[in-house]
């Protein structure tokens, strides 16, 4: 049974719509809590595993397909850093509560003596440094709904008359704005932003698995039959069968153990929407849990590509191989995984972005500029912070316009 434009179209609106309602059920919960901080490891766990974007969902199994095993640090360096090092990060929230903090801008530049030079640098860098990674999401969403919608992976073009990564990112924007500008205040807890980042976790592993599943046990027969095929393959023996690479590895685990504490939604989601002490303790199982969970199949996807799909893309593969199987309901549901990948970190990320840039760059500026009479405190009997709402929203789009000109330029151009 074919699966159409229009089906693509009202899954996505149906997805949107559930994370709308699981973010205001969130918010209305925590509003009859309020003031009772309890413990919340699985939501906890699950928003951090925000890190798992589209190049996780597509891109290692692509990184698989081409060397091997060389994408196991990437996720090597987090797990270390929870399940060893989480009382320093337990530690760092404390800071971080104890002083307001409500980006990594926030936290180095009080490191400093709170200089706000230093916050506008590191707000500076991060956006310069994100916006090709957003570019990623962009692209990643583009060839999974252009080739969901034409039916075959082999597809070059955008559906006509339609800029299709265009339309992706003003639906971004709008989604994020939506989502991100709910609370003004950047240092109170967004449960229901939270809970829907957690709802998407839960998504984009249920896809992937079920892909997995399906590609193991359905098509190859089962992981013996398989990995024998492999073998019998000299082809395909030899990305599996090459030696690491120790130089790389230590590396790649190295940045990547940094990287799960200091990309700025990383840091919004451990440290900022931390609710409970109890929280990071906890998640120190369940977030590495969830890593090995997300990749038990990226070898197999990979090895049945190769050996299936000779000459296409690997980070396709995932949509790929039920597309060419037949097997289209399984590949919507790899394509809901994909979006669920790529909405979550654009929307957490350009979130934690808008944050940094308005409180390190923006209000400081316009404070230095206008003094006490300012436009916030001119915004508050009638808009209550609607300025800093606006100023908000206006990076996000910004951002997101910055990422889908990246994407434009270089984004047709490069592997996930």
């Amino acid at each position: 049974m074919p699966v159409y434009g229009w089906t693509i179209f009202l899954v996505a609106v149906a997805y949107v719509g559930l994370l709308f309602a699981v973010a205001t059920w969130g918010d209305r919960r925590s509003q009859q809590v309020k003031g009772k901080r309890r413990p919340r490891p699985l939501i906890y766990a699950l928003s951090i595993a925000v890190y798992c974007t589209s190049w996780t969902y597509f891109g290692s199994v692509g990184a698989a397909a081409t060397t091997g095993y060389d994408f196991i640090p990437v996720y090597l360096g987090p797990i270390l850093v929870f399940a060893l090092g989480y009382p320093l990060i337990s530690r760092i929230v404390m800071i971080a509560k104890g002083q307001n903090i409500a980006s990594i801008a926030d936290f180095i530049a009080a490191r400093y003596g709170k200089s706000e030079m230093l916050g506008a640098l590191v707000a500076i860098i991060a956006v310069i440094g994100i916006v090709p990674y957003i570019s990623i999401q962009l692209k990643a969403l583009y060839f999974s709904l252009e080739a969901m919608m034409a039916g075959t992976v082999a597809a070059q073009h955008a559906v006509p008359g339609i800029d299709l990564a265009f339309f992706i990112t003003v639906a971004l924007a709008i989604f994020a704005m939506l989502f991100g500008t709910r609370h003004v205040d950047a240092t109170e807890h967004q449960d229901g932003l939270m809970t829907a980042i957690a709802v998407e976790s839960i998504v984009k592993l249920f896809a992937f698995l079920t892909v997995g599943l399906f590609v193991t046990f359905v098509l190859a027969r089962g992981p013996e039959q398989l990995w024998a095929d492999a073998l019998a393959t000299p082809q395909v023996a030899s990305v599996f069968e090459q030696p690491p690479d120790g130089g790389r590895w230590l590396a790649v685990t190295f940045l990547s153990a940094c990287a799960i504490l200091l990309l700025p939604r990383q840091f919004h989601v451990t440290v900022v929407e931390s609710a409970h002490g109890n929280d990071v303790r906890r998640a120190a199982w369940l977030f590495p849990l969830y890593l090995v969970a997300i990749n038990l199949f990226v070898v197999p996807i990979a090895i049945y590509g190769l050996l299936r799909l000779p000459g296409i893309d690997g980070d396709t593969y995932v949509l790929a191989i039920p597309l060419e199987a037949g097997a289209n309901w399984i590949a919507l549901i790899a394509s809901v995984g994909g979006i669920s990948a790529a909405t979550a970190m654009v929307i957490v990320e350009t979130i934690a972005l808008s944050i940094m840039v308005s409180n390190n760059v923006i209000v400081p500026m316009v404070l230095l500029r206008q003094g006490e009479n300012n436009i916030f405190q001119r915004s508050e009997g009638t808009g209550g912070n609607s300025a800093l709402v606006n100023i908000r929203r206006a990076i996000i789009c910004t951002a997101l316009l910055l990422a889908y000109v990246y994407y434009a330029v270089a984004g047709n151009s490069a592997a996930l």
